[in-house]
């Protein structure tokens, strides 16, 4: 019979969107009366967990030993299936996040799995170096058989526009503006004095490059301070002492609570390429922090209106709007919808079983 159990599944708990999203999500099924629990394949966790979920490490690091990628798949999913029965029990749904787990989910055999499409997959699709026909039957072959969940609708739109699915339904991505709040009070990054503020992985998705160069016309009245890690952060360093901005770009890493970071800011600014839904728009408008974004697929122009936006990749107009954002922060504040918060968002997921 089945329980009032959600679980989700995901790759791990390191420091992302996705993995915040997740652990969002199951504090808003929590709220509405259900067992939470959330399986990651990897024991990595990079945020603090709440004691009212649980949670669950299958590791799949065994499993790469069978060269065959989708017979892999196939026994992996057999082996979350017969956990899932016999630690967790039949659940009310399984949600699954990410590329490695959909593509083991694809091949359970438990009722009610629905896949959560956190991002673009046509630019996932535009890194693929193999036969992209291939690729293309391999991805519908996997998104075909569950329903998909797209966490904003220019998501949901590429994902119909690539893959032809029709299975498909946006939910947004939902936001913990009590706990956001609680957070950003939790210390005051005062040694920063006042400063913009960028947060996100260093990788090419979030363009630094641009927003550098974009900083570098400005009077930079402010400092830039840069929240969070990655593969490029060197050749941002680098970028950044080839332009003469040592003293004026700071970089402090990643924070498990980047959110006092983010309350204190002047102006927060995102250059990305591309996004699902801009995570970090949405909790920035919870703290009444001035956004300024590039207006990418997708997510920013669902969450901002088109006085925050500049166009992707024009660095003469991010530096304008960063001007105007540090002369008058005050024009770029958005109130935050209380559609967002994580209770109204898990009742959406109910419905889509009851």
């Amino acid at each position: 019979m089945m329980q009032r159990i959600v679980v989700l599944v995901i790759n791990c708990l390191q420091g992302g969107g996705a993995e915040r999203a997740v652990l969002t999500l199951g504090r808003g099924f929590y709220d509405l009366g259900f067992e939470v629990h959330i399986i990651r394949f990897k024991s990595i966790v990079e945020y603090e967990l709440s004691d009212k979920l649980n949670y669950h490490h299958v590791d799949y690091e065994p499993y790469r030993l069978i060269p065959n990628h989708k017979f892999r798949y196939k026994v992996f999913a057999k082996k979350i299936d017969h956990y899932i029965n016999k630690n967790i029990g039949q659940p009310f749904m399984i949600l699954s996040n990410l590329d490695r787990v959909d593509r083991v989910m694809r091949f359970s055999k438990l009722p009610n799995i629905f896949h959560i499409i956190h991002n673009n997959l046509s630019k996932k699709i535009a890194t693929l170096n193999d036969d992209k026909l291939k690729s293309l039957s391999d991805l519908r072959d996997v998104y075909s058989k569950h329903p998909c969940i797209c966490v904003s609708h220019g998501v949901e739109q590429d994902l119909n526009k690539s893959l032809g699915l029709t299975n498909t339904k946006t939910i947004y991505n939902p936001i913990d503006s009590h706990q956001i709040k609680l957070l950003g009070q939790q210390q005051n990054p005062g040694e920063l004095g006042d400063y913009i503020l960028h947060v996100g992985s260093f990788k090419k998705q979030k363009a630094h490059d641009v927003l550098i160069k974009a900083y570098a016309k400005t009077d930079m009245s402010l400092p830039l301070v840069l929240l969070g890690k990655g593969k490029l952060l060197q050749q941002i360093k680098d970028l950044v002492s080839s332009l003469g901005l040592d003293d004026k770009v700071k970089f402090i890493g990643f924070h498990n609570n980047p959110y006092p970071y983010i309350k204190n800011a002047k102006v927060m600014v995102l250059s990305s390429k591309f996004e699902g839904f801009g995570l970090v728009i949405a909790e920035a408008l919870v703290l009444d922090t001035p956004v300024i974004s590039t207006d990418c697929p997708s997510g920013p122009n669902e969450l901002l209106p088109e006085n925050n936006l500049v166009p992707v990749g024009d660095v003469d107009a991010l530096a304008q709007k960063i001007k105007a954002a540090m002369t008058s922060p005050t024009d770029y504040i958005v109130p935050f919808d209380t559609k967002f918060l994580p209770v109204n968002i898990a009742a959406q997921y109910i419905d889509l079983v009851s």
